[in-house]
């Protein structure tokens, strides 16, 4: 499972706007129970002797970063580098005007503040937490409008003013968590504005901020009115913002798909996967005298299914280091895995079958095998028709399971000899680039898109069985119904096929 979401944990929207009653500025007031979050900028709707006036919101917003922390050191994410982290929100619509071609800046909060359970910024105010001119009962912001960071801010654009916000803030979460440590900042969360050049212009005679009015000489002598985000509070469980953690969790295993070297083909493309699972009794486990260094890798001809002759000689490349070495040098992967690839040449007689032998310090841990098959070559475009089952789909799961969904793929004409026909496991299609989505079925929405980018979260692994991923459903929300959608990469044409197969399962 490649991907986590975590809800924010404090959420506010604090402003200098006036009242309804266009005399007293609401700068008081607190939203932190309210469900949803307003940034605008309004130029003026009042004037006063220094001319039209200005009026402001921002979002303030914290996540649970030591739940993310908690989660590096029990492994559940990455290490620093191998993992992204996601801010999104989530667009709420609203009968009011919507500005357009906008952007947001999205900046640390530099000291502690208090959520509150204010409800809006007119009627309700809860006063002693955070708002436009304090950061709780006890502590005023240094600057009017809240304090933040100069430095990890991102600039977000909005060219029709409806979109969702989505920006890669992984720098600011690496400081967050070296910051529960003592190192880099402290975790207050992101602040939520316009650009100052968007932000209402005000300027005062003595050249700085007035009262609960920011100092703007560059700002804006219009109306940006009204950017609405769903907050934590929202009854709309796909809709609460999170930082979402994203990354490449395949395992790519070419037991089953293995290709001898071809001239035709780069030197990337000439490599093999191989994998060692190491299951015990209770689940995978590091090999005791291996841990987590490195294992050696051996192959050898077959002969009536056992290795046999001399050491197969390698070729230079991935974990080979010369040509002409009989030791492939295999990697720790993760907890009871090792990875290896190799690339080997075929002879003038191709052999049919080859063992691997994993060994270490003179011992040997596993013997396997695999069948290398010619490079194929085409005299045409191919044109790939698949057809996908899923093998061990459940109708229900709850939000308590972690679920592994396994699929076979044939191709559409496959046409099987009586061998096929009479074998318990028939060979299995291997997509090497296959990504899957989630929908909710009831109204379509994307509860997790497709995500084939460059951090290959939503990517399938695949083995020797097919390919596979595993899903936490505490990422879905209970009591509906989802679809599983999966697209296939076609290097024909260069772009992703959507399967016409999908397969749906309840969450309870």
């Amino acid at each position: 499972m490649a991907i986590l979401r975590y809800t924010a944990s404090a959420d506010n929207t604090i402003t200098n706007a006036y009242e309804a009653n266009l005399v007293t500025r609401g700068t008081g007031s607190n939203m932190g129970y309210a469900d949803s979050l307003e940034i605008f900028s309004i130029y003026g709707q009042e004037s006063g002797s220094t001319g039209q006036s200005q009026e402001l919101s921002r979002v303030l917003i914290q996540f649970p970063v030591s739940a993310i922390s908690a989660d590096r050191t029990a492994n559940t994410i990455p290490a620093s580098g191998s993992v992204s982290f996601y801010l999104k929100m989530f667009n709420a619509e609203h009968p009011f005007t919507l500005p357009q071609d906008f952007n947001l800046i999205v900046a640390p909060i530099s000291q502690s503040w208090n959520e509150g359970t204010g409800l809006d910024m007119d009627e309700y105010q809860d006063l002693g937490f955070s708002n436009w001119l304090s950061a709780s009962s006890t502590t005023g912001w240094t600057n009017i409008g809240g304090d933040y960071l100069s430095q990890d801010n991102y600039n977000v654009r909005f060219p029709e003013g409806y979109e969702d916000l989505e920006v890669d803030v992984s720098e600011v979460v690496e400081n967050w968590i070296k910051g529960l440590a003592g190192g880099e900042y402290n975790n207050y969360g992101f602040g939520i504005r316009l650009t100052a050049s968007q932000e209402a212009y005000y300027s005062s005679s003595l050249g700085t901020d007035s009262g609960s009015i920011i100092q703007n000489t560059a700002g804006a002598t219009e109306s940006y009115y009204t950017k609405k985000f769903f907050a934590r509070s929202s009854e709309f469980f796909f809709k609460r913002p999170v930082i979402e953690a994203r990354w490449d969790s395949r395992t790519m295993d070419d037991r089953e798909n293995f290709f001898f070297s071809s001239s035709r083909a780069t030197a990337t493309d000439n490599l093999n996967t191989l994998q060692l699972y190491n299951y015990g009794r209770r689940g995978l486990n590091n090999i005791p005298a291996v841990g987590t260094n490195n294992i050696l890798v051996s192959f050898y001809s077959s002969s009536f299914g056992e290795p046999t002759g001399s050491k197969i000689l390698l070729q230079a490349g991935g974990s080979t280091v010369s040509t002409g070495d009989v030791n492939a040098t295999g990697s720790y992967v993760s907890t009871g895995i090792y990875s290896c690839e190799i690339s080997l040449t075929a002879a003038s007689t191709p052999l049919q079958e080859i063992h691997d032998v994993w060994h270490s310090g003179g011992v040997e841990y596993f013997t396997g095998s695999f069948f290398p098959e010619l490079m194929p070559t085409y005299d045409s475009a191919p044109t790939f028709d698949r057809i996908t089952s899923c093998k061990n789909l459940k109708k229900v799961y709850s939000t308590q399971d972690t679920a592994r969904f396994r699929f076979f793929v044939r191709d559409r004409n496959w046409s099987p000899t009586l061998y096929t026909v009479a074998t318990a496991n028939n060979p299995t299609d291997i997509v090497e680039s296959a990504s899957f989505s989630i929908h909710r079925v009831t109204d379509n929405l994307a509860a997790i898109p497709y995500g084939t980018g460059s951090d290959f979260s939503t990517y399938l692994s695949y083995d020797k069985e097919g390919s596979f991923f595993d899903l936490d459903m505490s990422l879905l929300e209970a009591d509906y119904m989802y679809e599983i959608r999966l697209s296939y990469y076609n290097d024909s044409i260069g772009d992703w096929q959507e399967q016409p197969q999908t397969f749906k399962f309840r969450v309870e």
